[in-house]
C-alpha cells in the first residue's frame, strides 16, 4: 500500500532549478533511498516533502491526501517525521527529555491544567516519560535515559534523533544522512535500527552517502543528478547502471570501474 507519493516536484532558487520533475512512491514498511552526487538536490527534495519549502509545481500526497502546502507541524500531525543532516538535539536536556519533546503531538495540552499542576498533568507527564523510555529502548539507549544528551557519543546522538522522530508515531520517517560522521560500528547500529523501524510498517525515506549501507538495506533507490531523476530501481539495477557510475565518477572513472 502506497503511503507517500511525490509527483512532478519542481523548485527553483533565483531562476536556477534545484529540483525538476521528480516523482516516486513509497509503500508502508519500505526503505526508499535517495542518492546522488553532492549538489544533486537530495536535501532540497526532503525540505519540499517535509513542508519546509513550497514547490513551484508538483504534488506531495500522504496516504492519498494532498499535503503539498502543509507546514511541517501539520505534516507531523498527519504522520510524517524527519531528522536532519546536522544534529538537532537539546544537549543540556537528558536523552529521555529529548524524546519527550518529540512526544508532544500525542499529548492533550491544557494551559490551565498545567498552570494549576492538576493530577491529570502529572499522569500525562508520567505516561510521556514511559513512552519516551520505550522509544529509547528501541534505539538501544534505555540505559542512558537520564544522561545529558551532550554527554552521549556522536553515534548515540544520531540514534537519539531517530528516537525523538519515532516518538511522534509517524507512518513516514525521513532520515537525512543518519550515518554521516559515524564509524563502522555506529553505522552498523544505524543500519539495524532502520531495518527494525521498517519492519514495524513505517515507510523510511533515506538520504545517505554511505553506499554500502544504502545497497544493503534499501528496497528501492532513486538517483538524483542536478535535480533530475537519473534512475529508480532496486539496488542491483542501480549498481549495474553505467549512467550511475558516470554521475559519481565521471566518464573516465566509469570506464575504469567497468574494466576493474
Amino acid at each position: 500500500m502506497t503511503i507517500l507519493e511525490v509527483s512532478d516536484i519542481g523548485i527553483a532558487f533565483g531562476g536556477v532549478k534545484a529540483i525538476d520533475g521528480v516523482g516516486f512512491a513509497v509503500a508502508q514498511g519500505q526503505i526508499f533511498s535517495i542518492i546522488g552526487p553532492n549538489g544533486a538536490g537530495k536535501t532540497t527534495l526532503f525540505n519540499v516533502i517535509s513542508g519546509m519549502y513550497r514547490p513551484s509545481h508538483g504534488r506531495v500526497a500522504l496516504d492519498g491526501r494532498d499535503v503539498t502546502d502543509l507546514a511541517p507541524d501539520a505534516l507531523a500531525a498527519r504522520g510524517l517525521s524527519r531528522t536532519f543532516q546536522n544534529l538537532q538535539i537539546f544537549q543540556r536536556m537528558t536523552a529521555a527529555e529529548n524524546v519527550m519533546v518529540g512526544r508532544h503531538l500525542q499529548e492533550r495540552c491544557n494551559l490551565f491544567a498545567d498552570l494549576l499542576r492538576l493530577p491529570s498533568v502529572t499522569r500525562q507527564n508520567r505516561a510521556t516519560r514511559e513512552a519516551a523510555l520505550g522509544f529509547l529502548d528501541q534505539v538501544g539507549l534505555r540505559d542512558g535515559a537520564d544522561v545529558l544528551a551532550g554527554s552521549l557519543s556522536y553515534g548515540a546522538c544520531k540514534r537519539l534523533e531517530i528516537a525523538r522522530a519515532l516518538a511522534a508515531e509517524p507512518r513516514v520517517l525521513l532520515l537525512d544522512e543518519p550515518a554521516a560522521g559515524c564509524n563502522a560500528v555506529e553505522t552498523e547500529e544505524i543500519d539495524k535500527l532502520i531495518c527494525r523501524v521498517a519492519a514495524k510498517g513505517i515507510a523510511v525515506v533515506l538520504v545517505e552517502h554511505d553506499m554500502k549501507l544504502v545497497m544493503k538495506i534499501s528496497h528501492r533507490i532513486l538517483v538524483l543528478v542536478q535535480g533530475r531523476m537519473l534512475i529508480e530501481g532496486n539496488p542491483q539495477e542501480v549498481r549495474d547502471n553505467p549512467a550511475v557510475l558516470e554521475a559519481y565518477l565521471g566518464k573516465h572513472g566509469a570506464r575504469e570501474a567497468a574494466r576493474a
